[in-house]
């Protein structure tokens, strides 16, 4: 299970790994690149509304350019809120998949994340879960702020024992951007959450990492913090350099946007410290 050794080896080292989100051959490229250059693991991520576009061609592709990789890169299956999102999810190869039955009841999340950890452990993947719900708005899917509530300790407890390896934890990050007054994370909460996981063997998550200060990074990864979703700052790189006017060629286009995104994403893999860690 790559993703399981490479988080391991972040929970041992003290740092985290970034998860890019992927959705077409120029981002998948700079991940690797990135990773390569910085000789750091990361993690390619397929969102479903990037799987409904590109689908089996784009993790296929995902799949070649990790196993190519000259450093751990694991490939991950992102927000399945759906059973069969994520039973199709299973036979694709990947490395992990996450389980969001954030939208449920407590009750029906915890059944739901159980079953479908189960599947995956039968087919040696590895699976992370989320537990409470994080509002914004990520590939068409939006979440209200009334609707978005963060982790429950107690319920954390319970939720672990589902048998999944990692949690992502709603400690008032948010997918997208945040608000102008800057992000407002529970750190307490988060200690809270490390002390439980780290006795259970589950790794934390934090999802909305797009945004967050330096000294904020920081602090998460003191506070058990070994993977962290990055989205919407790649995206917005992508965007500017494709609307940037300047080049007319598909390739130097092509090679305009990858030139944005990697530059990105060597910057958040420096922050996170895994650089030189493959």
């Amino acid at each position: 299970m790559l993703s399981f050794y490479v988080k391991q080896n972040a929970e041992k080292g003290g740092y985290a790994v970034g998860a890019f989100n992927v959705y077409n051959l120029e981002g998948i490229e700079a991940v690797v690149a990135a990773a390569e250059e910085e000789n750091s693991p990361a993690i390619l991520q397929v969102h479903p509304g990037a799987f409904k576009q590109g689908g089996i061609p784009l993790v296929s592709c995902c799949i070649s350019a990790a196993e190519q990789a000259r450093v751990p890169i694991s490939v991950h299956f992102d927000h399945g809120t759906t059973k069969h999102e994520l039973l199709e999810a299973l036979e694709l190869g990947l490395d992990s998949v996450m389980v969001d039955g954030s939208h449920l009841s407590f009750t029906e999340n915890l059944s739901y994340t159980k079953s479908i950890t189960e599947l995956a452990r039968s087919k040696n993947i590895m699976v992370e879960a989320e537990l409470g719900r994080l509002s914004g708005t990520e590939d068409g899917l939006t979440v209200e702020d009334y609707e978005a509530k963060l982790t429950n300790v107690n319920q954390a407890q319970e939720f672990m024992e589902t048998g999944i390896d990692a949690l992502a934890v709603c400690i008032g990050n948010v997918h997208g951007k945040y608000p102008k007054s800057g992000p407002n994370l529970k750190l307490d909460l988060l200690k809270e959450l490390h002390a439980l996981s780290s006795k259970k063997g589950v790794f934390l998550v934090l999802h909305g990492a797009s945004g967050l200060s330096e000294n904020l990074i920081k602090e998460c990864i003191e506070n058990g913090v070994r993977k962290f979703n990055v989205n919407t700052e790649v995206r917005t790189a992508y965007m500017e350099a494709l609307s940037s006017g300047k080049k007319t060629d598909i390739v130097d286009v092509m090679s305009a946007t990858k030139a944005a995104m990697k530059a990105v994403i060597a910057d958040k893999i420096r922050l996170f410290g895994s650089a030189g860690k493959a």
